[in-house]
């Protein structure tokens, strides 16, 4: 059998290199990277660390706006399945290269695979929010990492195909924890076990928002605790744009910038770190699977297992609230609730693949 995955996304190489792994095991696949994150520091590094095969087709698509990207990607996705003529289109997530290759997919008669279906934010406004929505009623098969998405596709009249087999981001922090142990970010950056809050930042709606921005800035730099922001490119551009660069890390400030990092150094950070801020859908799962409290920057979250179980903190961009769920808040001791599978999501979905027909 035939499988064209389809990635372009920096959380999506994540997603992909367990499923990858399985998958060529007893199947052929041919990896299609829409060049959506084309920073060497959001994709290349990423391929390497993971283990992830070099793309059979590299589009190189690049930033755009959501429609002309999106659109790009559906022409040129849409000539690689005529050439390969494969028995599914595999797609993850939520972005750009999700929705044009299930379009893709859909025009063609060629049978879908969803993994991470089911996820609802309820919020409209996120362009994610839609890209999942309509991958998840063009698929033919939609792998869900919890019960709450089985359900979500319930109320939606969506039972046919769905499969609850875990999360396969879970998949890959049990195989490269032991590996981002020997990473040396900590001492590189002269961080102590425990002895910093991580944040991160890149959501429109926080980066683009001169007000929003600058008051979350404003939280990292008054936490009272070093903060460590690796810096997506978007944030960079949007700090410099509204004057905010040097605003909040002059001398004697907590907040402390550093460069993009990849994904082993990034588990090591978030492994090692008191709290996490974020506006990441992943870290605040890679949080969860790492026991780590995470706070989160949005209004809403699709991740409301975490929320749930004590361990994750929905306060959007408001100043007060986050220092206060930073400063004030107790959180849960132990291990979190496995409520993200057994570590075995990729296993699973290829089980599925080899038991089903095209079409």
């Amino acid at each position: 059998m035939k499988v064209v995955s389809i990635v372009g996304a920096r959380p999506q190489f994540i997603k992909a290199a367990p499923v990858s792994r399985s998958l060529r095991q007893e199947h052929i696949e041919v990896f299609v990277n829409t060049g959506q994150h084309y920073d060497d520091d959001m994709s290349a590094i990423f391929f390497h660390e993971l283990d992830l095969p070099q793309p059979d087709y590299n589009l190189g698509i690049g930033s755009g706006s959501h429609g002309w990207q999106t659109g790009q990607m559906l022409v040129q996705i849409e000539e690689v399945l005529l050439i390969e003529q494969p028995d599914w289109v595999l797609v993850y997530g939520d972005t750009n290269s999700t929705l044009a290759g299930a379009l893709a997919a859909v025009k063609l008669h060629t049978p879908i695979a969803h993994v991470e279906a089911g996820l609802r934010s309820f919020n409209r406004e996120m362009p994610e929010e839609h890209n999942r929505v309509l991958t998840d009623h063009c698929s033919d098969l939609l792998f869900c990492p919890t019960e709450t998405a089985v359900n979500w596709l319930a109320q939606e009249g969506i039972t046919k195909g769905v499969h609850l087999v875990g999360d396969v981001m879970f998949d890959a922090v049990l195989y490269n924890i032991e590996l981002a142990r020997k990473r040396s970010i900590l001492a590189d950056l002269g961080l102590q076990p425990k002895g910093y809050v991580l944040a991160t930042l890149h959501r429109p709606y926080n980066t683009d928002v001169p007000q929003r921005l600058r008051n979350v800035l404003r939280a990292f730099a008054d936490i009272g605790e070093q903060v460590v922001l690796p810096v997506h490119p978007r944030t960079r551009k949007q700090m410099t744009k509204f004057g905010l660069d040097e605003a909040f890390t002059c001398q004697g400030s907590n907040l402390r910038l550093i460069e993009p990092v990849g994904y082993l150094d990034m588990l090591m950070l978030e492994h090692n770190s008191k709290l996490i801020l974020t506006d990441s859908g992943g870290v605040q799962k890679e949080a969860y699977f790492l026991a780590v409290p995470c706070v989160t920057l949005r209004p809403e979250t699709e991740w409301v297992e975490t929320v749930r179980a004590g361990w994750n903190l929905v306060v959007d961009a408001d100043r007060e609230s986050i220092l206060r769920a930073a400063n004030g808040h107790s959180w849960p001791t132990g291990a979190p609730e496995p409520v993200f599978g057994d570590g075995h999501a990729a296993e699973k979905i290829v089980h599925v693949f080899s038991i089903s027909k095209k079409g």
